[in-house]
């Protein structure tokens, strides 16, 4: 018997975007035991519901299945290929060129769990402990490199591994950053400049209080807020950095596929 859709479960035509990156099998291997789809219909309703593995839906694949391939999936990087990819489509698509002039830096503190254990850090400013992700977005909000720290970590001391790391992705594209203050120095400012980049420091006005909306820095602050439709991301539920890392590609992935397959339904 077919079973009913899940809300997080991948439509036909992301499907036939994303199974390609997917299949990491030899053409002589052995036939799988569980649909591809159906395992990754299995990690999407982890990411989405922020549940355990161990109490993923009966119609779903075990979750040691699922479990087992999405580690496989995260050491061979194709969340972040299907990111890449979906980015240079989307920014086309938008008339935007292919690659970004132009990025944006930020971190945020996300709340331990007894699962990340000893590597959680204290973050004094925000009074919390945890892990904080930090980030680099186009300025249209999307996922250009992704690095996980402890939260005691500073923002200023990560440029360096962004900076490259956007570099990377975008063939040395990117020619300024904007941050916050929190990146105020001449160590982050020259690790920038030795990657190619300027880093811009958007400051609160003088003499105003309260919530300002700044320019630039409002576009990754939406982008952390997209990433709170996953609940898996709410807090630190994962042992291994990395995985925790490439789970936020995978959920800009979601998002992305989902804008790029309604843009083209649009155009179509």
């Amino acid at each position: 018997m077919t079973r009913k859709p899940y809300p997080s479960d991948v439509t036909d035509d992301e499907w036939a975007f994303v199974a390609p990156y997917l299949i990491l099998m030899k053409e002589d291997s052995l036939q799988r035991d569980y649909d591809l789809r159906a395992v990754f219909n299995g990690l999407r309703w982890i990411v989405r519901t922020g549940t355990q593995w161990r109490i993923l839906p009966n119609d779903l694949p075990p979750w040691h299945t699922v479990y087992q391939k999405a580690q496989r999936w995260i050491a061979a990087g194709v969340f972040e290929d299907m990111v890449h990819d979906l980015r240079a489509l989307v920014r086309l698509a938008k008339g935007k060129k292919e690659q970004p002039s132009a990025a944006i830096f930020d971190g945020r503190t996300i709340q331990s769990t007894p699962e990340s254990g000893e590597r959680a850090g204290y973050d004094e400013y925000k009074r919390k402990k945890g892990s904080k992700i930090h980030i680099a977005v186009d300025t249209l909000g999307l996922l250009l490199a992704a690095h996980v720290t402890p939260a005691n970590e500073q923002e200023r001391v990560q440029v360096k591994e962004l900076a490259e790391a956007v570099q990377e992705v975008t063939h040395d594209s990117v020619e300024v950053a904007f941050v916050d203050q929190g990146y105020t120095g001449d160590d982050p400012k020259n690790n920038a400049k030795e990657a190619g980049i300027e880093l811009i420091v958007v400051k609160l006005p003088e003499g105003r209080k309260g919530f300002v909306l700044l320019p630039r820095r409002w576009v990754v602050e939406r982008s952390f807020a997209w990433t709170a439709r996953f609940r898996r991301l709410a807090r630190d539920f994962e042992r291994l950095p990395e995985t925790s890392r490439s789970l936020h590609f995978l959920a800009f992935a979601i998002l992305m596929l989902q804008n790029f397959v309604k843009t083209i339904a649009h155009v179509l």
